[in-house]
């Protein structure tokens, strides 16, 4: 049976990110250091009651699920914090984060294992798009704190730089792309452009699928790094390369 979470406060983090922190006795058990790690939110319906919610879980139909990313854990006070993207009233989970307030509720399932879960290179690649964020931040934080590299952010305007605690020697480039609809090069035109140092590179690339494909391409064939050296993943698998969607997800 999935959580069912509730909402102890929720705010704009930037004005196009939520963080929604949740608390309470449900979160008894929660896995420590599985920040970054993808979860299952079950949105409830809007106006639902909790207990129609939670019969609804148990007989069906299933609610409409949507993955994210564990951002942060706080087991001496039973926090959990998940960041969402704010794409307006039109995106699911959107829709239910801009709303959210106290007492507010959704279903969770997870976490999975974190995914970049050894930190062995001479210097890091970390690229992301607003939507993997969180999951590029929570990588960032896990690293080494005498870890060497660069990390580009593409976000919606310069009010949205997102707060992380990047290792000193980790370069942070933060690229402007205000419509989200539109494709993206920026990202790959920097990378393909970049002074590569020498050593080991280890990378943490996330975000819309057209953009990950050009970089794994890129990564494979023109740098040929080693199979140890990678660490790719899309965050929109399962759709196809280059289709957006209203409810862009924030994992």
């Amino acid at each position: 049976m999935p959580r069912i979470l509730t909402v102890k406060e929720a705010w704009h983090l930037t004005p196009h990110m939520i963080r929604v922190t949740f608390s309470g006795s449900d979160l008894e058990g929660f896995p420590e250091g599985r920040e970054g790690a993808n979860c299952k939110l079950m949105i409830p319906e809007p106006g639902e009651t909790r207990d129609a919610f939670v019969q609804r879980l148990a007989n069906g139909p299933t609610p409409s699920r949507r993955t994210y990313t564990v951002r942060a854990y706080r087991p001496e006070a039973q926090e959990l914090d998940i960041d969402f993207v704010d794409h307006g009233p039109n995106g699911l989970a959107s829709a239910w984060a801009i709303n959210a307030k106290p007492g507010s509720f959704l279903g969770f399932a997870g976490p999975g294992p974190v995914k970049v879960k050894d930190f062995y290179a001479d210097w890091y690649l970390v690229a992301a798009d607003p939507s993997a964020l969180p999951v590029a931040a929570a990588a960032l934080e896990a690293m080494p704190r005498d870890a060497k590299g660069i990390a580009i952010f593409e976000i919606p305007s310069e009010g949205d730089r997102y707060p992380i605690n990047t290792p000193e020697g980790v370069e942070i480039h933060w690229m402007m792309h205000e419509d989200a609809h539109s494709p993206s090069v920026a990202q790959v035109d920097f990378i393909r452009n970049m002074d590569w140092p020498n050593g080991t590179v280890q990378t943490c690339i996330a975000g819309e699928s057209g953009v990950i494909k050009a970089l794994r391409t890129f990564l494979l064939t023109e740098k040929q790094l080693p199979k140890k050296g990678r660490l790719h993943r899309g965050l929109l698998e399962n759709r196809p390369c280059g289709r957006r969607t209203p409810d862009r997800e924030t994992r």
